[in-house]
């Protein structure tokens, strides 16, 4: 048994590629780990072809909205408001939920948004050239995304600054206390259903109109289902699509042959954002799963009710499945990684993120070609988390002239 709270653990290695190679660490011992954490024990599935099988075995439950973060201490109202969405359901419900939010996510629909992604990603980049070192974190990838999903679901701009202070708690819960996550959560909750009464008369183009429009034989999302997806969007859409471009923005910075392949391919641009998310992706592990009854996979039996965590970092590195897997490469051309997860909670906004993604970067290295880390790599620091796999901050010069 591994034991994290007394030895080394990747949820609190901050600095470098340090969390990759405690992760490698564990894949070297197997492909299935008990382990003691806070929260008692727990397991891990670090291997791709396990990874894969425990995604869809029917076994692997989340067991409703009784199991969203805080749940059973927040007013039922409130938590129901929250957490009724598809990352805390299982079938019937779930299946139920997936069929009316998938139009809404189609591939041909997201890609619709590209010139409007476009035009906040020129604005937020002009707004950060001022010279000197700048945090791409804080002036590009963290307000690309939260501006996306505003227009999205048609917050209007006098709105937005509210609309942002209620995620950092939200999203950041680890570091923020229980009260200040739900104020926070209750505060957009109530934004939301004002958001869905206003909208309930006049429909529009947005994407929470869509979601009030939808409807299969007769079946519509009742209001907390709908305040649930606001909800979802934000811890699900927009600190992923965060990660993306933080974690890829240093990835080719730090391999600037790699980077070098992309200005002079652009065609690459595709490739690259799914190698991206398979070396350096933006969660370290699902979020938590449940087993309804004994599992055996990677030669150990998982009880039932344990708590399971699938390391969506280790199975995309697992030489079994990438060979080299440590080594970035965006010609790599094979889709396949978990980075988005598998089964039957394969993330529905997968195509918004790869597109923001593939806009952020191009649009950056478009304009700024010389843009480069205002310090190493390997001391670029990492947020503590069981799930994330997020940046605390990217310094870095837009321009050459400026070292």
């Amino acid at each position: 048994m591994s034991n994290l709270a007394l030895g080394v653990s990747p949820f609190v290695a901050v600095l470098g590629d340090e969390r990759h190679e405690i992760y490698e660490w564990f894949a070297r011992q197997g492909t299935v780990h008990r382990i003691e954490t806070a929260k008692g024990a727990d397991w891990l599935v670090t291997g791709y072809a396990e990874a894969r099988q425990l995604l869809t075995d029917p076994r692997l439950i989340k067991g409703g909205w009784e199991h969203g973060l805080w749940a059973r201490k927040l007013p039922e109202g409130v938590a129901r408001g929250l957490y009724m969405h598809m990352l805390n359901s299982d079938p019937p419900a779930h299946t139920r939920l997936r069929r009316l939010l998938l139009p809404s996510f189609a591939r041909r629909k997201v890609d619709l948004l590209a010139p409007r992604v476009r035009q906040i990603a020129d604005r937020l980049l002009t707004a950060a050239d001022r010279g000197g070192t700048v945090d791409l974190l804080t002036m590009y990838a963290y307000p690309l995304p939260i501006n996306v999903i505003c227009e999205l679901i048609g917050v209007p701009e006098e709105d937005r600054a509210d609309f942002r202070a209620w995620t950092a708690p939200i999203m950041s819960p680890a570091f923020h206390s229980f009260e200040e996550y739900a104020e926070a959560a209750t505060a957009l909750l109530g934004y939301s259903r004002r958001l869905i009464e206003k909208r309930r008369g006049n429909l529009g183009d947005d994407l929470l109109s869509d979601l009030l429009a939808a409807q299969d034989d007769g079946d519509a999302l009742a209001e907390d289902e709908l305040t649930s997806m606001i909800f979802l969007l934000i811890i699900a859409g927009h600190e992923t699509t965060v990660n993306l471009i933080g974690n890829g923005v240093r990835a080719l910075l730090s391999h600037p042959d790699q980077l070098g392949l992309i200005r002079h391919r652009p065609e690459l641009l595709d490739s690259a954002i799914e190698e991206l998310l398979r070396y350096d992706g933006p969660m370290q592990n699902t979020p938590t799963y449940r087993t309804a009854a004994p599992i055996e996979i990677g030669g150990k039996v998982i009880p039932a009710d344990s708590r399971v965590y699938v390391t969506l970092m280790a199975a995309n590195r697992d030489p079994r499945r990438f060979p080299d897997g440590h080594r970035l490469d965006v010609t790599r051309g094979e889709a396949g990684h978990l980075a988005f997860g598998h089964g039957i909670h394969y993330c529905v906004g997968a195509p918004l993120a790869r597109l923001e993604g593939r806009v952020a970067l191009g649009t950056l290295f478009d304009r700024f070609p010389d843009v480069h880390l205002a310090v190493p790599a390997d001391e670029v620091i990492r947020t503590p988390s069981l799930v994330m796999n997020s940046l605390t901050a990217l310094p870095v010069r837009l321009r050459r002239d400026e070292a």
